[in-house]
């Protein structure tokens, strides 16, 4: 038996849900747009160290403490191959630069999560070019890993193998777009950045893979492609309270959401063409969109839309200020505060912004 409920409590927006006698499938009929916006933009609270200028910046999480803020950005361009500058950064609540580390060691930084013991985990989603490497041999032999760093920068592990691409199957790498720690320790990488892209094809890699808590690969699922447990670009990772895996399936403009094991529970699209997704502790969903326009997503609004991962339902939209915006614009990488306050890390603009809720 299907049931067709229209809730308007959030919007003039009728958000169709599916009730079937398993998952709750959801389907969105209009764009997510109209929302209300309750948050303040501040642009400018961030410094780099030593005033230099901001890079393409998509990674964003917050420490244990549940206030200073740990960012990894692009080391003033779109690329640390050529840079030894520290990219890996840590703000107090204040914006005032606490510690930095990572320099010569990452040749893309693109996600970024703490884990429960404070540790940082960085996914360095590509390997050095030829132009790259001839500027600075250095830059060689790195790339498609993820690193394991203490919170005070020591390196304490590195799952695939540096510089070396995998083919989509056992435990090395190819361009890792984020990682996540479980309830339970073990590690969950989004592994393929190209699923979205022009060139991919059944090759393309598109999986999630986990490992153990000490690394040891477990298993991986998913290819690409667009029905459920497939991906195209599983671009951010997430767990809500319930210990369900929620993944940025970019490409497919949804989110799916996975048992730890890889099955597959549902999949949303009221969220937008997201890149980047963070869950906090009371299991309110944020959701990035850098990327919809009138090819990709036609009729979506790029911003952060804010809901529940609970029930699925929105409840607050900030919407890019570019009406017509070109390439990646707003936010890419996105995380929350114990008070409420967003941080959007965007790859476009090359900036952080703080978004402060005012009620």
């Amino acid at each position: 038996m299907t049931r067709r409920i229209c809730w308007l409590t959030y919007s003039s927006l009728c958000v169709v849900f599916f009730f079937t006698n398993s998952a709750i499938a959801q389907k969105v009929t209009n764009p997510t747009n109209e929302h209300p916006n309750p948050y303040r933009t501040i642009n400018g609270y961030f410094d780099l160290p030593g005033g230099r200028s901001w890079g393409s910046t998509s990674a964003v999480d917050i420490d244990i403490d549940g206030e200073s803020i740990w960012v990894a950005e692009r080391c003033g361009t779109n690329s640390c191959a050529t840079s030894n500058v520290d990219s890996v950064i840590k703000y107090d609540k204040d914006g005032n630069i606490l510690t930095s580390f990572g320099g010569g060691m990452i040749i893309w930084p693109h996600g970024i999560h703490v884990d429960r013991y404070g540790n940082v985990w960085v996914t360095d989603a590509r390997a050095a070019t030829a132009t790259e490497i001839a500027e600075n041999p250095d830059a060689a032999g790195k790339g498609h890993v993820v690193l394991k760093f203490s919170p005070e920068g020591d390196l304490l592990l590195t799952l695939g193998s540096p510089g070396v691409a995998g083919d989509g199957r056992g435990p090395l790498l190819n361009s890792p777009n984020d990682v996540v720690t479980g309830p339970d320790g073990s590690i969950y990488v989004g592994d393929g950045h190209g699923g979205q892209g022009g060139n991919a094809d059944l090759s393309t890699v598109a999986r999630i893979v986990k490992f153990d808590r000490h690394g040891r690969f477990i298993e991986s699922w998913g290819s690409i492609g667009t029905a459920p447990g497939k991906f195209r670009t599983p671009h951010s990772l997430a767990f809500d309270s319930q210990g369900r895996l929620f993944v940025a399936d970019r490409g497919n403009v949804r989110i799916q959401i996975f048992e730890q094991d890889g099955t597959f529970i549902d999949e949303w699209y009221q969220f937008g063409r997201l890149s980047g997704i963070y869950i906090d502790a009371n299991d309110v969903l944020y959701a990035a969109d850098s990327e919809s326009s009138a090819t990709s997503n036609p009729g979506w609004r790029r911003g952060i839309r804010v809901g529940s991962a609970i029930t699925g339902h929105l409840f607050a939209f900030i919407p890019d200020p570019d009406r017509n915006p070109g390439g990646t614009s707003a936010a890419e990488g996105v995380a929350a505060d114990k008070y409420g306050n967003i941080y959007g890390a965007e790859v476009g603009p090359r900036q952080l912004v703080k978004y402060v809720r005012e009620d």
